[in-house]
């Protein structure tokens, strides 16, 4: 998710800060270098990347992050549906692992991918260039620890980044249906547009970005409490062991997070898979009507469904996310370095 790569972005550059002075970029100050006025492309962030290389980082780390989840994405999709609406009749994520591989196959996993790789290579870089900007207003920058910087940056990059990713998250979720009735993601979207109209492709915007603004909170909040105490445990080689603490911190501060806010992932889920596969339409958006109607139909315990899958998506997404943005980095950093011998 954004946030969790936001997150890894800040342990970076804490990280860089820590060993700037056996880096190659002693030149660089810990402020922002401004080589022109009014180019973003000109601009230097602390590690030594231009403003757009560290978007470019960001989409590539989202992107490898939730395609490489992809498979528990689509278990979870399908264990917060109805049976009879497309989802799967086993409350347990090893039946319903078997049962997909089974009836349809290795690629049923797969399905509705192709939608996610168009939604979280923008939205990343969105949530991104509004987080850095957001943040810089702010004074998230200057010296010393500023979390409500850095928590309200992250909420305004939450709102923005949900806004384009929303419409291929709705058709990413509809593909990955039992039975899905579309042919591909264009048809989706074609078919979504003449039967339902555009409105169909935000129905679950409100709940998305409500169900993020607390994700975001509880997440962050975790995060740095449990790297204290493994910081606490060994201090003589928390620098050495850095990127293992903000794995650990990242993945208990995931699963956590994603434990919390399941309710409002199975409400977001069913208004989005709204009338495909026979599933139930809701009169409205909102989030108290849906819960109502889920209640009234299933128990309150149907506002828990999805909760293991949920949890092993989250908890390694942040291990993923760091590795691939770091290994991005240092890509980044040696065309530049070769660039710079020219």
């Amino acid at each position: 998710m954004p946030e969790i790569a936001s997150e890894l972005h800040e342990g970076l550059l804490l990280k860089h800060k820590e060993t700037r002075n056996l880096s190659n970029y002693d030149s660089i100050d810990n402020s922002m270098l401004i080589h022109g006025e009014g180019d973003q492309s000109d601009i230097q962030l602390h590690d030594g990347l231009s403003f757009s290389q560290f978007m470019v980082a960001g989409s590539i780390a989202g992107m490898v992050e939730h395609m490489a989840m992809f498979p528990i994405d689509t278990l979870k999709t399908r264990m917060q549906m109805l049976a009879t609406s497309g989802g799967s009749a086993h409350a347990a994520v090893g039946r319903a692992l078997k049962s997909i591989v089974k009836s349809e196959g290795p690629l049923g996993l797969y399905r509705g991918i192709g939608a996610m790789g168009l939604g979280a290579g923008p939205a990343h870089a969105v949530y991104f260039s509004v987080y850095e900007t957001c943040k810089e207003k702010m004074g998230g920058n200057r010296r010393g620890h500023h979390p409500f910087a850095h928590a309200a940056s992250g909420v305004l990059a939450t709102i923005a980044s949900d806004a384009v990713f929303t419409p291929m998250d709705v058709v990413k979720q509809r593909l990955q249906l039992r039975n899905s009735p579309y042919g591909g993601v264009m048809d989706c979207i074609k078919k979504i547009s003449r039967e339902e109209g555009f409105r169909a492709f935000y129905a679950s915007y409100r709940t998305t970005v409500v169900m993020n603004a607390p994700f975001t909170a509880v997440h962050f909040a975790t995060y740095e409490a449990v790297k204290k105490i493994l910081n606490r445990i060994s201090p003589e080689n928390a620098t050495e062991e850095h990127l293992l603490v903000h794995i650990g911190a990242g993945g208990a501060a995931g699963a956590l997070a994603s434990a919390v806010t399941t309710p409002l992932d199975v409400v977001k889920t069913r208004l989005q898979c709204q009338g495909v596969c026979g599933a139930d339409r809701f009169n409205s958006s909102s989030i108290s009507d849906v819960v109502g109607k889920i209640v009234r139909k299933e128990g309150a315990a149907a506002l828990m469904r999805g909760l293991k899958p949920r949890i092993l998506f989250h908890a390694p997404a942040a291990a993923i996310c760091w590795s691939t943005y770091e290994a991005s980095k240092t890509f980044l950093h040696n065309v530049n370095q070769a660039a710079a011998r020219v």
